[in-house]
């Protein structure tokens, strides 16, 4: 069984920083990306940053140049470096990883969110 578990969510003032990790465990045999949603109530989950086993990586434009994904894999774990932050980064942040289970062959797995509050 796979667990992706965030942490590091809170309330904070604009302009601040502030980082998320998110660590899988389980019956990993490989991780081929990780990668931070976000959502709204009432709205769409949306890519916010992603990163391949290698280097590519992908940001929402809302956040290029703000935030900054990076990974450990060894240790199967993605932060998400935040700065700059704005009102509008308020939501539910969410840990994504498309991997190999050991047992179950490739999917996609998600942690269960962590509350980032942006606000003075």
């Amino acid at each position: 069984q796979v667990q992706l578990v965030e942490s590091g969510g809170g309330l904070g003032q604009p302009g601040g920083s502030l980082r998320l990790s998110c660590a899988a465990s389980g019956s990993i045999f490989s991780i081929y990306a990780m990668a931070w949603y976000r959502q709204a109530p009432g709205k769409q989950r949306e890519l916010v940053a992603s990163l391949t086993s290698g280097t590519r990586t992908n940001y929402a434009d809302s956040v290029k140049g703000r935030f900054t994904i990076s990974r450990d894999n060894a240790k199967n774990t993605v932060w998400l470096q935040m700065n700059s932050r704005k009102p509008e980064d308020t939501d539910v942040y969410y840990c994504n990883a498309d991997l190999i289970a050991t047992m179950g062959g490739r999917g996609n797995y998600w942690g269960k969110g962590t509350l980032v509050t942006v606000s003075s």
